[in-house]
């Protein structure tokens, strides 16, 4: 692996407003999630639920977990369906499992995935990481 690891980013649409607006569903998934994945839990999820402020209708439950590998976070909007997902790690994970868990999890299909590679220059393996650096930069100039 180059970098420091993975971020999936996961944009939900059409999910089920019991889910959504539950902190105990929220609190279920950001707790059973990690080992799921092979992800290490540190600590218990932290989950809340949003009024929405100026914009009652943006109410929904937001909530994080952190792991070993960095953190697993989630905020949802139930009255439109939609919820957004980061799972960020300096490791690889399943990211076929994590998909159809949130699927199964917030009652949708609908999904829009993103996934990055964070920290291309983190200093994992210095060798390797200094001989794509150089290559990349030469291309630059």
């Amino acid at each position: 692996m180059i970098g420091f690891g993975p971020h999936l980013m996961v944009d939900g649409y059409e999910g089920s407003f019991e889910a959504l607006a539950s902190v105990e569903a929220v609190m279920s998934f950001l707790d059973s999630l990690p080992s799921q994945i092979g992800m290490t839990k540190i600590m218990p999820p932290y989950v809340f639920k949003y009024d929405g402020g100026d914009k009652p209708e943006d109410w929904g439950v937001s909530g994080f977990v952190i792991i070993a590998e960095s953190h697993i976070s989630i905020h949802t909007f139930p009255e439109k369906g939609y919820f957004s997902i980061d799972i960020f790690s300096c490791k690889e994970f399943d990211i076929p499992t994590a998909l159809e868990i949130i699927k199964s999890s917030f009652g949708t299909e609908r999904l829009e995935v993103q996934r990055t590679s964070r920290g291309t220059e983190f200093p994992r393996d210095l060798e390797l990481a200094t001989t794509i650096t150089n290559s990349q930069r030469k291309r630059l100039y």
